[in-house]
């Protein structure tokens, strides 16, 4: 193996060298956004791009038409780099997934460089539909990261922290079914299932004097009825719950899923519940997450030491639950516009992101190749993939 400083400055080069296309994807996935499964372009994009670096690219894989899985390098430690690319409905890219992406390709090209001499093999894996569509906990169940010795990836928010505690999440919609009647001339034949909604808004109100200060609960009606005069018979709506782990955020979902059950005990009408794939807890690796920091302050970044800064929730979690991984942030100038707020999205194609997607591209390769020279934390990861289950066990 070279040293590690020469393979540094190699990736670093890399990098720096594809500087151009790198922002040049960023701002095109910012410029079309995409909701989750639905990111034709951006998947697209990222696929070629990861081609034209010499990876192995598979499309559509884990029976999601969005999802891809890009390989390169025969070395015996695999680490998988993470690309989100989808958007928020109305406002765009205010989350910067476009700066994961470009980062993910960018730290996939400069580890692909030196893949073979550090004993590497990278995987960029595109995973769709972060923003509540559970990409990744389909595509782990699935086995897109089965093999994986260790995962990666970068976040933009308004400054840098290296080990985010990001909380545990589910998403439920709820929906009521009533009867219609007409509200003035036979009221009493109507069952009205948006009376069955407001009951549950109410309930959950109550409901949040006892829960944990830590705990979420937060929700829209996306359906209230057709007209003022016809007793609704169908309502509808859409709520997420957080707590800081996923063994608390089971203990919160009964009590949650009372306070709707109760709304169609008191008005007649019948509930149906969906859930998507709950979002685990992020649990960062001490040593990847300590090495990214060492890398990105090379790069001159400064962190914050709040971790408890950034309380939100993605479906890394769950990567992190099943391998060693990191999920730093990466900070971007934002005029005091938080995540998911259109100031945030108009930010994450200015200079700021494209300095964060360089030096989030450097610093997650810088990372890697660490974790494969350092003896004890190779044979560390290792050792863990080799006593832990499979998708399938």
């Amino acid at each position: 193996m070279s040293s590690v400083d020469a393979l540094k400055d190699a990736a670093r080069l890399e990098v720096e060298r594809r500087r151009d296309e790198l922002v040049d994807l960023s701002h095109r996935i910012h410029a079309a956004p995409e909701l989750g499964y639905m990111e034709r372009k951006a998947s697209r994009w990222v696929a070629e791009s990861l081609e034209a670096s010499g990876f192995d690219v598979e499309r559509g894989v884990c029976e999601l038409p969005t999802a891809l899985s890009a390989r390169s390098g025969e070395g015996e430690l695999h680490v998988a780099i993470c690309a989100e690319y989808d958007a928020l409905p109305e406002i765009g890219h205010a989350c910067g997934h476009n700066v994961i992406a470009a980062a993910a390709v960018g730290a996939g090209a400069a580890l692909a460089r030196v893949a073979n001499e550090a004993g590497l093999t990278v995987h960029v894996l595109g995973t769709p539909a972060e923003e509540g569509g559970g990409g990744k906990v389909l595509m782990l169940e699935r086995g897109a990261f089965d093999g994986m010795h260790a995962a990666l990836m970068i976040h933009p928010t308004s400054f840098d922290l290296a080990d985010p505690a990001m909380i545990a999440a589910e998403s439920v919609t709820v929906r009521y079914t009533g009867k219609e009647a007409h509200a003035a001339f036979a009221p009493h034949e109507g069952i009205n299932a948006a009376d069955a909604l407001t009951v549950a808004q109410v309930a959950v109100g109550l409901l949040r004097q006892h829960i944990l200060p830590t705990d979420r609960i937060h929700g829209i009606v996306t359906k209230g009825g057709e007209f003022p005069n016809i007793v609704p018979a169908s309502s509808e709506g859409h709520y997420i719950f957080r707590s800081r782990t996923i063994q608390e955020l089971e203990r919160l979902r009964p009590k949650l899923f009372a306070c709707f059950e109760a709304g169609a005990i008191a008005t007649g009408a019948s509930v149906e519940l969906e859930s998507l794939p709950p979002y685990a807890h992020v649990e960062s690796d001490p040593d990847l997450a300590g090495r990214y920091r060492r890398n990105a302050e090379a790069l001159g970044r400064t962190f914050v030491e709040n971790r408890d800064a950034f309380p939100a929730s993605t479906d890394f979690g769950n990567v992190s639950l099943a391998m060693p991984a990191a999920h730093p942030l990466i900070g971007v100038e934002s005029n005091g516009a938080g995540n998911h707020q259109p100031g945030f999205a108009a930010a994450c194609a200015t200079p700021s992101a494209d300095r964060a997607v360089v030096d989030g591209a450097i610093a997650m390769a810088w990372t890697a190749i660490d974790a494969a020279l350092d003896p004890d934390v190779r044979r560390r990861l290792l050792e863990r993939a080799a006593g832990a289950p499979t998708h399938a066990a």
